[in-house]
């Protein structure tokens, strides 16, 4: 981890099965408004989605997401967890994090880029420069 990169392993659990699982959560100043959540398929090969960090944050405290990802925090067996529901034309998953260990990432996250000052760290001109060299290739 890097000042200006924030990077956390967690055990998660599949809904319904007994198992966990790794995900990776990771933050970088250079894209300030996104979080990558990647889950482990196997030894080696992880799935990413790259989520709003708003909508991380907000699901510490109640229900968010439209869509593909939609989050709730939960008591489960008398944890509290959040719930990640992922949706796509092949089917859907649905994990469960422990909130605590959400709680942190998210205030790591804050500590690198605090909420409210993420435009800061983002050069819009070069954003776009970037995107027309891009599709001019």
């Amino acid at each position: 981890m890097t000042s200006d990169t924030v990077k956390q392993d967690m055990f998660t659990v599949l809904h319904g099965q007994p198992t966990p699982i790794m995900t990776r959560w990771t933050y970088r100043a250079t894209d300030p408004y996104a979080v990558a959540f990647a889950v482990r398929i196997q030894q080696g090969h992880w799935v990413e989605w790259l989520v709003a960090r708003d909508l991380v944050v907000e699901s510490l405290s109640g229900p968010v997401g439209e869509g593909d990802i939609r989050m709730i925090p939960k008591t489960a067996q008398g944890y509290q967890i959040v719930e990640i529901e992922i949706r796509s034309t092949d089917g859907r998953a649905v994990l469960e994090v422990d909130h605590d260990l959400l709680h942190r990432f998210v205030h790591s996250t804050i500590g690198v880029v605090p909420l409210g000052q993420e435009s800061s760290r983002v050069d819009l001109d070069e954003e776009i420069a970037r995107i027309t060299r891009s599709a001019a290739e």
